[in-house]
């Protein structure tokens, strides 16, 4: 079934054409995802889509009764209201009710209002909804609802705007960067969530590995043409490889073309015949694709770096904590008792969930902050270069040259070589007109590309990344990767890009909350695998089993979960279908008893609480048992 049609769409600022004669259609459960370098329109493309912008011309049409969701790349909630004042900002009685009953609960109300909210949630028959909502915001790690929503983290605004995507059930999703801020552990819930088959998923993402595990179609934007790959990341990589060395090829053989038809049109007379104007005719087309330019201007990065001596960084009984011991919900220790020493050479990934204190640690390096306890020293050759997640703090009506000026106009290069300002901006693919423009009208990741320029500029011999990978495009991010890979520095790199710390790191300094910090030596995708088989080590042997009955289990690959789908059905599951068609008749009936019981009231607060708790549990349990049920019935079949 079609859900989305887009025809002929074109949008333009100014006199900048973004994107024209764009056209393609989404079918039921698939997943897309549109690549194309920053500042070619992919954000306006997916506003034009969703409705929050209008196009110049063409058309989108959806499948009518379809709910759409829509997640913007940048977001931010500036309000002084709750977390669930956020989630459930619709007015309408379902939602309305759930919002007064988790403000009541939160809020410890008096038993008659608490009776009031329940006999609401009754009515209304929204504990099924209620349940969804505490679902989502458990598994994007929300879990205080009173919390203001001004005092949460980017990552915690990014989770938050996501659950409340996803709260309504959106038969197609349109998402920008939704792994931008975002830790590893809630990457992996998204795709988790977003594998779901029958949700149809139109995205824009720099994470490659998102992109392979999420995605089954690759659009690609580029020389304004809108250019298909029915396949994922990898399956792109490999095919546009091929499809370039045709388009090489067939640029050559045009041009050979070209000349030898330039030698007959400039020997033929004046007056030609019907013949000869067919003949001319095909030359201008022959030559309008022959001389057509496919050129790829890439990102060119050479700077010069100063030698570095032994002595880096060393840090030694390195201790900070913010709140107070005596105050066990305030305290939270960042690093205790924490020494290392950078040497030369190292390539150190820093990686642990948002919120644990990754960036405070860098600060700490940096002599941004004091720590309570220890010291860090820095070599005398250190040229520090460092890349923060907040990027350039600028005016934004200063013009992009103005900003390099600012540093230097003259910047050295590698063997005596030196590189003007302008020149170093159109490296980093701002040529000569569009580097008098304001900073305002610069997309996020050209914000981001120009960051990277100022950063790189200075000649660094030690470079701290803290997030280098927001928001730049994956051709800027594939020749920043092979730039410092090739380059003589130190780094460290906090990053929850798989690809980017795969590609350049040896080592790991993990955070695991609590001030302890890990040194792991070896990959992200290393640890990774190893943190879920001690997980899979650790887990209940009946709770290992159903999960991977499911096929939900960390240790599974998605192409042995789609395997194993497709068998017939073991003994052990044909039990265990036996006893699902025992149970789930029972949770039924337990479900209604307690819908009634509430219904009812009269009973204490605590009761009430107690009844609620449980409720929530029987639902949750019981939609569990409803989906396992339906798949293996489907296998029984």
């Amino acid at each position: 079934m079609n859900c989305l049609s887009v025809e002929r769409l074109a949008k333009r600022y100014g006199p900048r054409q973004l994107f024209k004669e764009v056209s393609f259609g989404l079918e039921k459960g698939q997943k897309t995802a549109i690549v194309a370098r920053n500042g070619t329109g992919k954000s306006t493309l997916l506003k034009c889509i969703a409705g929050i912008e209008s196009p110049d011309e063409g058309t989108v049409t959806f499948n009518k009764g379809l709910r759409i969701g829509y997640l913007d790349q940048n977001v931010e909630m500036t309000g002084a209201h709750t977390l669930v004042d956020e989630m459930l900002d619709q007015d309408e009685p379902v939602t309305n009710a759930v919002r007064a009953y988790e403000h009541a609960v939160a809020r410890q109300a008096d038993e008659r209002t608490m009776q009031q909210v329940v006999d609401r949630m009754t009515e209304l028959n929204a504990w099924d909804h209620e349940a969804r909502v505490k679902q989502l915001l458990h598994r994007f790690g929300l879990r205080d609802m009173e919390q203001p929503v001004n005092t949460l983290s980017g990552g915690q605004q990014k989770r938050l705007a996501m659950a409340k995507v996803l709260i309504n059930k959106p038969d197609v999703l349109i998402l920008d960067e939704p792994t931008n801020h975002l830790d590893l552990n809630m990457i992996e819930q998204l795709e988790e969530e977003l594998n779901t088959p029958s949700m149809t998923l139109l995205l824009v993402t720099h994470d490659r590995y998102f992109l392979d595990n999420v995605c089954d179609e690759i659009i690609e934007m580029e020389f304004g043409e809108f250019t298909r790959f029915k396949g994922n990341y990898s399956y792109y990589v490999e095919k546009k490889a091929m499809l370039d060395e045709v388009r090489d090829a067939t640029q050559q053989h045009l041009r050979g073309l070209m000349r030898s038809e330039l030698e007959w049109v400039r020997k033929m007379p004046r007056a030609r015949g019907t013949k000869s104007k067919s003949r001319l005719d095909k030359f201008d087309d022959i030559k309008a694709q022959a001389t057509r330019k496919f050129d790829r201007d890439e990102v060119r990065i050479d700077v010069k770096t100063e030698r570095l001596g032994g002595k880096v960084i060393e840090a030694r009984n390195l201790t900070k904590s913010f709140g107070s011991r005596e105050k066990p919900e305030t305290y939270r220790p960042i690093v205790a008792h924490f020494s290392y020493s950078l040497k030369r050479g190292d390539r150190i990934g820093i990686v642990g969930p948002n919120g644990i204190g990754k960036s405070t640690f860098i600060d700490l390096l940096v002599g941004r902050m004091k720590p309570d306890q220890g010291t860090v020293s820095i070599g005398d050759t250190v040229i520090l270069g460092t890349f923060d997640q907040q990027g350039l703090q600028l005016s934004e009506d200063k013009r992009i040259i103005e900003v390099v000026r600012d540093i230097a106009e003259v910047i050295p290069l590698n063997k005596g070589k030196t590189l003007t300002a302008s020149a170093l901006l159109e490296r980093f693919l701002f040529d000569k007109e569009k580097q008098f423009q304001y900073v305002s009208t610069l997309s996020g990741g050209e914000k981001r590309r120009l960051y990277l320029c100022t950063v790189l500029m200075r000649n660094p011999n030690v470079l701290i990344l803290d997030e280098p990978t927001n928001d730049l495009d994956i051709p800027t991010l594939n020749a920043l990767e092979q730039f410092l890979v090739d380059l003589d520095v130190c780094l460290l790199i906090v990053s929850h890009d798989r690809f980017f710390m795969d590609k350049l790191c040896t080592k790991l300094l993990v955070f695991e909350g609590e001030g302890k910090v890990k040194e792991w030596v070896g990959s992200y995708t290393e640890l990774r695998d190893k943190q879920k088989e001690e997980a899979l080590r650790t887990k209940p042997r009946k709770e290992l089993a159903t999960e991977v009955d499911r096929g939900t289990s960390p240790g599974l690959a998605a192409t042995d979960r789609n395997t194993a789908a497709r068998k017939k059905l073991t003994y052990a599951e044909r039990l265990e279908l036996q006893r699902i068609d025992k149970e789930m008749p029972k949770m039924e009936a337990r479900k209604e008893e307690l819908l009634a019981v509430m219904a009812v009231g009269g009973t204490d607060h605590h009761k009430m609480m107690e009844h609620s708790i449980e409720l929530e549990r029987t639902i949750t349990e019981l939609d569990r048992m409803t989906d396992r049920w339906l798949e293996l019935s489907e296998r029984a079949d």
